[in-house]
């Protein structure tokens, strides 16, 4: 038994808590002027003409579909390899999810499905970047321009990471970005919506605060808005973690290189898609694939036995058209097979900035030692 290593850590320090501390001297600890502080640190470091903070990046998904005007019936095309709540957002607004398969390498959805699975009826295209490794932007925009489609992006996984320089998130007409604990960085709770146009930026603004204008009274609502609105400590939390950005997305290289050099060359294992540029991509987890040799109960065996060593992994992702909900609606085993292939060998591994060498050697040696032991009772 090892000494637990986590899943995943957040990386808190002195600033971030006195940035906090100094929040809660004050008269404002919500709608104050760190709000607007935060998003205006969002739009420097992203490229973005405007960011409107909200509660979670779900809720920022929630309100990039009310901000484009979706009616119920329309159909958006969106991958079923991804975290659920970019699915069911869409079940939110009685919006129809059209789930296309992914690219077996990046993981991400494969724009030419993309294409075969448009209809009179499709309106949107949500991306999601898994795992922080960037979709096909490029391709996916000029198949959104062909067919006059609005295009959102679910970078909730991604903060950092770029395609050509430019920040993914900020292609799209809306692009979300999210500050769980296990993120890149965190607020604790929070995400934000970046936006291309005015008109879309002040309608945020307006829904994600019970659908008050930021120019009207305090009781007067002029839209069916939400409560999604981040507080200023987190606000302040945000500020002091961009502040060290860079300093936290070279740790997770840094984490990242090290699994690779512990695991590469494993041919029991497929170590993560990134992009072909590592600078590119912004590390938030790190999945490997066991290879076609394993079926889905291997690989919880494998998950189980690390458990009972104090390691702490993630299966990451159970596809969504199999989740009990969804099934319901229609959806069934068989339809997306490299969705399900995908999620029937991955396993996320310890993941945080403060992950050592030696703990990084002991996560690896102890994936190894499971997969020999589950190989040895296929045997």
């Amino acid at each position: 038994m090892v000494e637990p290593i986590p899943l995943s850590r957040p990386d808190i320090g002195p600033a971030e808590i006195e940035a906090v501390t100094a929040v809660m001297q004050t008269p404002f600890l919500s709608l104050g002027p760190k709000l607007r502080e935060f998003e205006e640190h969002l739009e420097q470091r992203l490229g973005s003409p405007h960011a409107v903070a909200t509660s979670s990046g779900t809720a920022g998904l929630h309100l990039c579909l009310r901000t484009l005007r979706l009616q119920p019936g329309d159909e958006v095309i969106t991958t079923p390899f991804s975290f659920i709540a970019s699915a069911n957002v869409l079940l939110f607004e009685n919006l129809v999810p059209v789930f296309v398969d992914i690219d077996p390498l990046s993981l991400n959805l494969d724009p030419e499905r993309i294409v075969e699975a448009i209809t009179p009826r499709t309106k949107a295209i949500l991306v999601v970047h898994a795992f922080g490794n960037p979709a096909n932007m490029p391709r996916i925009m000029e198949i959104a321009r062909k067919h006059d489609l609005r295009v959102i992006e679910d970078a909730c996984e991604a903060m950092g990471s770029r395609i050509n320089g430019k920040s993914v998130g900020t292609f799209g007409d809306l692009g979300t970005l999210a500050f769980y604990p296990n993120k890149q960085m965190t607020t604790g709770e929070g995400g934000a919506v970046l936006a291309q146009q005015n008109s879309h930026a002040d309608l945020l603004c307006c829904l994600r605060n019970q659908g008050r204008k930021p120019t009207g009274a305090w009781l007067d609502m002029e839209e069916l808005g939400y409560n999604y609105r981040m507080n200023d400590m987190l606000c302040a939390l945000g500020i002091a973690q961009l502040q060290r950005l860079d300093e936290i997305l070279e740790k997770r290289r840094g984490v990242a290189a090290r699994y690779d050099q512990l695991l590469g060359g494993i041919p029991e294992i497929t170590l993560p898609p990134r992009t072909s540029s590592p600078s590119d991509m912004s590390w938030f987890v790190y999945v490997v694939r066991l290879s076609e040799d394993f079926t889905q109960q291997d690989r919880d065996e494998i998950f189980q036995g690390m458990a009972a060593q104090g390691i702490s992994c993630g299966r990451y992702f159970a596809p969504i058209h199999l989740q009990p909900y969804y099934q319901k609606l229609g959806f069934r085993q068989g339809q997306f097979p490299l969705t399900e292939a995908a999620g029937k060998r991955a396993l996320a591994l310890p993941f945080f900035n403060q992950l050592t060498q030696a703990q990084a050697e002991c996560v690896s040696q102890c994936l190894l030692e499971n997969i020999h032991r589950v190989k040895t009772i296929q045997t």
